[in-house]
């Protein structure tokens, strides 16, 4: 055993210390362990690395929610993201109240749900909103009939949908909203004891202001732990920027209407005989039949083109592109 000292490492240990060349007090201080406490009941299995990934997400997500929401409650919506944190979903159960506005969310193609617990005074706002009115909360909670959660469910459909953009770097999401329920008792989708990951959103809709828990299971989000990094996130983020960006200003500007016209030819005539002409009478250009003719894009010269025909109408074939360069001189 390599921890048995010999007796000639004795003798030579005892030699040491009666000496002073070996300090006891330091000798214990070197040998002692750092330990740290460490609760199984409560796991560490989200690290500040995941938490402030997630962060990153939900603000992408935040700034999509006051751009996209406006447009069905017609008020400005500012949303920020408070703060992540992960605990067990016994604690965030019972910090729930009833009535309460949980959205149960498939997360496919991740098993399992995530939950948005949305506070009620935004929810009697929106209802409030959707049907005409200013918005305001009401003085006093009380439960929420069939007719309010369907206006609810509406607007958390489009939250839900919503969640699908700012994920698109870790995996491609398909959220949908299962159910919406008031009471936490109904809303159990994961053991008690299992870890999860709040991230706190503050939503203001005009001037009643509440917070938005987005609830998420570390077995739901297990598959995809080793994504939720920053290196990760950045090094992703910017191989789709150099490409999808591109790409989608090409598609929008290929739907983008541009005037195009032919130029036949020039003619100089004088006022009286401008003034003075009738249905038939001929105008002589300066250019010739077999002539190329000017194509102009918007105020640009861009092409040649012969005149002619296609079916019943006029056309031309273009025959030669005029480049950057040759416009200039």
């Amino acid at each position: 055993m390599s921890d048995v000292l010999s007796q000639s490492e004795i003798d030579n240990l005892l030699q040491a210390l009666s000496s002073g060349d070996v300090d006891v007090e330091e000798m214990k201080k070197s040998g002692e362990a750092q330990v740290k406490n460490y609760d199984f009941s409560r796991p560490s299995k989200f690290s500040k690395e995941h938490l402030r990934t997630l962060e990153i997400i939900f603000e992408h997500y935040g700034r999509l929610l006051s751009t996209n929401l406006p447009v069905y409650l017609r008020k400005n919506i500012s949303v920020e993201v408070m703060n992540s944190e992960a605990v067990t979903y016994m604690e965030f159960s019972n910090a729930l109240s009833n009535p309460v506005l949980l959205g149960v969310v498939d997360f496919s193609p991740l098993t399992g749900s995530v939950i948005m617990e949305m506070a009620p005074k935004l929810g009697y706002a929106i209802v409030d909103r959707m049907l005409g009115g200013e918005g305001e909360p009401l003085d006093k909670t009380r439960d929420f009939s069939e007719i309010e959660l369907v206006i609810i469910e509406r607007i958390m459909t489009v939250c839900v949908e919503l969640l699908r953009e700012p994920w698109e770097n870790v995996l491609d999401l398909h959220p949908r909203l299962e159910r919406i329920e008031t009471n936490s008792q109904f809303a159990q989708i994961i053991s008690p004891s299992e870890m999860i990951s709040i991230i706190t959103i503050n939503i203001k809709i005009g001037d009643v202001e509440g917070l938005m828990n987005i609830c998420l299971p570390y077995i739901t989000l297990e598959p995809v732990m080793d994504k939720l990094n920053t290196k990760f996130w950045y090094s992703n983020m910017q191989e789709k920027t150099d490409v999808s960006y591109s790409d989608s200003i090409e598609h929008l500007i290929s739907k983008a209407a541009v005037p195009v016209r032919v130029v036949l030819g020039n003619s100089s005539v004088s006022v009286a005989d401008f003034a003075s002409l009738q249905v038939g009478d001929i105008v002589r250009l300066d250019s010739k039949v077999n002539q190329d003719l000017n194509v102009f894009v918007g105020d640009i010269k861009k092409f040649t083109a012969l005149p002619g025909s296609s079916g019943k109408n006029y056309a031309v074939r273009v025959t030669s592109v005029i480049r950057e360069e040759q416009s200039d001189e």
